[in-house]
Formats: structure tokens, sequence, C-alpha cells
């Protein structure tokens, strides 16, 4: 019996430290660039020259200031903020009370639309983005040929509103399954005391529902934060808005061809640095919102 434990014991240890030298390995693979990314953007343009590896000489603060002013970065965050909040928010609005009305309420119908939305989690949106752009292209020739003027392409509003769209999948099946694992008995107090169906929706369930509301904003904060497909289709205009992804590739191409590479490098660590703040913010009540239940039919 002795040896039986000791040899488990000793199998733990090896399972545990192979779990551990991964992730070590892992870390390493996701720090070095980043560090070496944040070095290389306090670097002047003669320093590049040099070992990519050489720590930069002092703080070349200059390269940010270029990106954000000359390179337009602080006009392409701005678009990239404004694109992303809408986008939460109109995702936020339609999501929650379908999810809540899908997991907690019996009708007709309802697995036909649990079917669509899950058969929609296998759909790419990147291939769907040129029928999209066409169908804005139709639009706005409409919109001109009533009087009109154009507002379906490069429109970072229009553009949200397809962000928004295309993530409804993915968010209600999380909230679903968050919804599904609440007891009903809270329901049922607050519907004796007198409570409507909505007010006990947004009074009891959506606070409970935190955690994975939490959850959901996270993902799809990175998701439109880091878009660049849609967002260089639908916004083509060459002198029109950009979003950050979009800008910085513009960024990264000019600059090479410049020579200008601290200021691409500060670029990408302003692209980089709200969502380490955002995710540092939220990390316990994301790691609560990744232990969600699984959905019912």
């Amino acid at each position: 019996m002795e040896r039986i434990q000791t040899r488990r014991f000793n199998t733990d240890n090896l399972f545990k430290g192979i779990i551990y030298a991964a992730l070590i390995l892992l870390a390493v693979v996701i720090l070095v660039p980043l560090l070496w990314v944040v070095m290389a953007s306090f670097k002047q343009n003669s320093e590049f020259y040099g070992s990519p590896w050489t720590p930069p000489q002092g703080l070349y603060w200059q390269n940010f200031t270029d990106a954000w002013t000359t390179a337009r970065m602080g006009e392409f965050m701005l678009n990239s903020v404004i694109t992303t909040a809408l986008s939460l928010l109109l995702l936020l609005i339609v999501a929650l009370p379908a999810a809540y009305v899908l997991s907690r309420f019996s009708f007709r119908g309802k697995k036909a639309l649990n079917t669509m939305f899950m058969g929609g989690l296998f759909i790419n949106v990147n291939y769907i983005v040129v029928p999209i752009f066409l169908m804005f292209v139709d639009g706005d020739k409409w919109l001109r040929g009533i009087g009109l003027p154009p507002v379906f392409l490069n429109n970072i509003y229009v553009l949200a509103l397809v962000y928004a769209a295309t993530a409804l999948p993915f968010t209600i099946y999380l909230l679903s399954g968050y919804f599904i694992t609440l007891p009903k008995a809270y329901e049922e107090a607050a519907y004796i005391d007198g409570a409507s169906n909505f007010a006990t929706m947004v009074k009891i369930m959506f606070p409970m529902a935190k955690p994975a509301i939490i959850t959901v904003i996270l993902f799809n904060f990175l998701a439109f934060w880091n878009e660049y497909v849609i967002a260089m289709t639908l916004l083509s205009d060459p002198k029109g808005a950009k979003t950050l992804p979009v800008g910085l590739m513009n960024l990264m191409k000019a600059q090479n061809a410049a020579a200008q590479y601290g200021r691409m490098y500060a670029g990408l660590v302003l692209v980089m640095l709200p969502t380490l703040i955002l995710y540092m913010a939220v990390q316990r009540k994301l790691t609560q919102g990744m232990t969600l239940g699984g959905l019912k039919g």
C-alpha cells in the first residue's frame, strides 16, 4: 500500500512539474515579446541598427508624442473607444434580455431560436464581411438616389452596430448558461412581493449575473478593440475615420518606409495598454465568470 501511495505521489509531482514548466515556458513566450516592444518604443532610430536586445540609452518619450499627434494615433484611439463602448452598450441592451428570456421561460419557438443562435457560433464573421460590405454599398447608392447622404460606409457608428450584431450568438450563449444556474426561488420571491417580470429581470437577476456580464464585456472588448478585417473593409476611405488596428497598420507601413521604428513601436504600446489595464482591473471577476454552467435546452 505504501509503495502504491509513494508511486502515486511521485506521479502527481511529475505531472505538476510538467504543468508548471509548460506554464513558465508559455509566460516567457508571451512576456519576452511584450517587454521587447515596450523597450523598443523608447529607443531612438539610431539605436535600432545595433543589437535588438540592447536596452534603450534613455526614455525617448518623443516617440509617443509623435505617434499620438503626427501619426494620428490619438484620433484613432478616440474612434476605437467610441466604437467599442457603443458596441458593448448595444450588445448588452439586446443580449441580456434575450439570454434571460431564453434561459428562464418556456414558449413556442424557443428551441428554434436557441438553435439559430447556437448556429451563429460557427459562422466566422470574416467570411461574411464582403456580403456586408456590398449590402452597405447598395444602401448608400439608394440613399444617394433619394437625395440623402450615404451613412453606411466609413461610419464608426454603423461599424459599432455590425460588431454588436456579430457578437450576439456568443454573448447570448454565455449569459444563458449562467442564468440557467441561478435558482428560481429568487424570481418566485420577487413575484410574491409584487414585482413584474421586467423589474425582476433588471433588479434581481441582472445584478446576480454580474460575473458573467463582466466576462462577456471583457471578451467582447478584446474582440472589438483588436478587430481589423471588418474595420478595414467598412472604413475604406483613406482620409476618413479609422480605428486603432487599421490606423496602426497604416502607421507600420508608413514608418517602415520612413525608418521611424520607435514611433511604430510606441503605437503598438498605445494599442496594447488599454487591454492590459482592463484585464488587470477585472481579473478576479473574469475568473469567476469562467466557471459558467453549460447551456441546457
